[in-house]
């Protein structure tokens, strides 16, 4: 008898320390959200006030520093045109020259035309990005670009070591080395310009498959979802970004 009303003594305490810890757990999950509920209150009044203009401080930004953005949306959002329209016009109204559109299937890509007829501008190349357009320059990007890209420079590689290999037949040992990589991606045309600043608009804080190689020394800012999105938070991150002193280490 005494052995049961122990045992269940020992059982009644650990249903109390499961309760303690799962009211524990509540609580301080009830305090995070109301946290970040505030957070994000914040954020959309600032926004508010920025596209109204009160905040002078957004007014200008030095440009000078931003020779390139990404603007990676999510699949299913990427279906609203007429949202992606938007966001390019205040891209253009700010400033902005040279745009890369990324979204991982392709739904960009596909769009590309009804998107450029409605901003009246043409697609980016070589000759256009990066040397001051008169106009709005835009690339199209998907995660199947990124794939090729990387099986053709993978491909080139070791097409070249081949050529070098000893007389027994056995391939020389070599470590890829990231200048290597990227003088193989540049030679079959997938290296690309590396974006300063990269916009993500998705319900996830990560990059969506854009390609790594791009994005060396790349700011990264979560947007939230592009049903969401206002000129504020556009005109905030790109102002955040230019006024940042970079150091790029090695």
């Amino acid at each position: 008898m005494e052995s049961y009303y122990g045992v269940q003594k020992s059982c009644g305490t650990v249903s109390i320390s499961n309760l303690g810890l799962r009211l524990l757990w509540r609580t301080l999950h009830i305090f995070v959200s109301i946290w970040y509920s505030i957070l994000a209150l914040g954020n959309t009044c600032e926004s508010f006030l920025i596209s109204w203009g009160v905040l002078k401080s957004y007014e200008f930004c030095n440009l000078g520093k931003l020779q390139y953005i990404a603007i990676v949306i999510e699949s299913d959002d990427a279906h609203q045109t007429s949202k992606v329209v938007e966001l390019l016009q205040w891209l253009d109204s700010i400033g902005v020259k040279n745009v890369c559109l990324y979204d991982r299937i392709g739904v960009l890509k596909k769009s590309k035309t009804t998107i450029l007829q409605k901003l009246k501008i043409e697609e980016a190349n070589e000759a256009d990005a990066l040397h001051g357009p008169n106009h709005m320059a835009i690339e199209f990007v998907s995660y199947a670009d990124g794939k090729e890209g990387m099986t053709k420079a993978a491909n080139w590689i070791f097409a070249q070591n081949l050529k070098r290999h000893n007389f027994d037949g056995a391939l020389d040992g070599q470590n890829l080395t990231e200048p290597q990589l990227d003088k193989a991606l540049d030679i079959v045309g997938y290296r690309g310009h590396e974006p300063n600043l990269l916009l993500v608009y998705g319900p996830v804080r990560c990059h969506l498959g854009f390609p790594a190689w791009r994005m060396k020394y790349t700011e990264i800012v979560h947007m939230g979802s592009l049903n969401s999105m206002r000129y504020g938070s556009l005109v905030k991150a790109i102002s955040g970004f230019t006024r940042v002193h970079q150091n790029y280490g090695k």
